[in-house]
């Protein structure tokens, strides 16, 4: 059983795998693809094709973190909705086989971008990307939970007040000193949640540019990656997460594309991308936008002081932690401007 997150026992698994998914045959090679997943991925090379091994990591866990078997429920419900997704194969609950509960999904050979201003395109190939990720987004809100057998995927109703109950004790768990403008989003979020409306969504969590995989050379999407995060809640909660590349800037460890020429780029604005999704989704428009974006904004400023606790602690898992951590007072101002009506 081995405890190293860069490897796998390939000894104790390929006999476990070709016991478990039809058709398997090794002898196997595993490598660790390259990023900062919290649950280790690994690209599996064997006889009978490639696969996806998706893993906790080993040691002790927080009871609900790391959840790979929720994930694995996620994509196996999505199979035969409109939203792509990698094909679920086999999940292993047994810890016994490499240290840790894992599951194995289909390799999709696609295209992922870093840079929401896709420099590896031309611009007048840049929007069709844009609209097939609002696309997706609409037809992921669209999907009937209880119909694919989620409805009891996530906790129903007062989703945002929930999320900002949990993110607010998540921060002044870290926290590390008094930030005038976290601590003024703080007083502001709860004074202005709107009301409940009583729709749920299965929400992604972290739907951005980089968790997009299209087609090689096309603007299609072939498979929306880590669903970590997901759950049932707001849809809206998940477009504003996605418009806050429109709003960071455009040099930074999280690459974004304000102050930089959007029309020259051909990449669509704000306004173009919130009505896409509206009339995708059959919305007239979207009350309360400034809220949303400023949710998003203060969910990232919590978690950025949430790496830079670890980091201060000597826990960080990556060498750029200290950075993340510095971004908590900025994400938190730019959602005060937001709200005081000082952005663009």
């Amino acid at each position: 059983m081995s405890t190293d997150v860069q490897h796998l026992n390939t000894e104790a698994l390929t006999p476990y795998l070709e016991s478990a998914i039809e058709g398997f045959r090794g002898p196997l090679k595993a490598t660790k693809f390259s990023g900062g997943q919290s649950n280790p991925t690994f690209l599996l090379e064997a006889a009978s094709g490639k696969y996806v091994l998706r893993r906790q990591p080993p040691g002790q866990l927080l009871k609900s973190a790391h959840a790979v078997d929720r994930e694995f429920r996620v994509l196996k419900a999505l199979a035969d909705t409109p939203v792509p997704v990698a094909r679920a194969i086999h999940l292993c609950e047994n810890k016994d086989i490499i240290g840790s509960m894992f599951y194995i999904m289909s390799f999709e050979d696609g295209q992922i971008f870093w840079n929401p201003a896709l420099p590896e395109l031309e611009p007048a190939h840049r929007v069709a990307y844009f609209q097939e990720l609002i696309r997706i987004l609409a037809d992921l809100h669209k999907v009937d939970v209880n119909a694919v057998g989620l409805g009891d995927y996530g906790k129903p109703g007062n989703y945002f007040e929930r999320q900002i109950n949990m993110w607010t004790s998540q921060y002044r768990a870290s926290q590390t000193g008094e930030l005038p403008a976290m601590e003024a989003l703080l007083a502001w979020l709860p004074a202005h949640c709107p009301a409940d409306d009583g729709k749920v969504s299965l929400v992604h969590g972290d739907f951005r540019l980089d968790n997009i995989m299209f087609d090689q050379g096309s603007p299609r999407g072939r498979a929306v990656l880590d669903w970590e995060l997901s759950t049932l809640g707001n849809p809206l909660a998940d477009l504003a997460y996605f418009c806050m590349c429109l709003r960071l800037p455009g040099k930074g460890l999280i690459p974004g594309l304000a102050n930089l020429d959007r029309a020259e780029l051909g990449i669509p604005d704000e306004d173009h991308i919130v009505a896409l999704y509206c009339k995708l989704r059959g919305i007239d428009h979207i009350p309360n936008w400034s809220f949303y974006l400023a949710f998003s904004f203060f969910r990232l400023a919590a978690i950025a002081q949430g790496v830079l606790k670890r980091a201060l602690d000597g826990n960080a898992a990556s060498d750029k932690a200290m950075a993340v951590g510095k971004m908590t007072e900025p994400l938190a101002q730019m959602a005060m401007n937001i709200v005081e009506g000082k952005a663009e």
